[in-house]
């Protein structure tokens, strides 16, 4: 038996900006708020432990040091790449620039934080919940 990703957890500033940014993306909603401020969201109607992980954004104020170990990459489902790329832009990512030399297939990201992200150019297949 293997073990599977349930969840991923972001430090944020701003978790309910981060969560609505990121709901807005992933087309998640708002799962569960923590007393601490810890919210978590995934996908509408399975929430934790379905085939997608969640993302809890928890709150923090210890500064970033550097670029982050680990970034998440998003392929869009239901349009090419340059039309998904215009509607992250409009939900507030910005381009990041990490050396690309323009003729890579993914496109680097920061979500309103500043954690970077990368679109790949493949479309996929929504996942399926039945």
């Amino acid at each position: 038996m293997a073990c599977r990703i349930s969840e991923l957890v972001l430090d944020a500033t701003d978790p309910p900006r981060l969560a609505q940014f990121w709901c807005a993306v992933l087309g998640y909603v708002k799962i569960d708020e923590e007393p601490d401020g810890s919210i978590e969201i995934g996908p509408p109607d399975i929430g934790f432990g379905g085939p997608q992980p969640t993302l809890v954004l928890s709150p923090s104020t210890d500064p970033r040091r550097g670029k982050l170990p680990l970034h998440i990459d998003v392929n869009a489902t239901d349009r090419n790449q340059d039309a998904e790329l215009e509607r992250l832009l409009a939900l507030g990512a910005t381009p990041v620039d990490v050396g690309q030399t323009g003729d890579e297939g993914w496109h680097c990201l920061a979500d309103p934080e500043g954690n970077e992200f990368c679109l790949l150019r493949k479309r996929l297949p929504p996942v399926s919940t039945g």
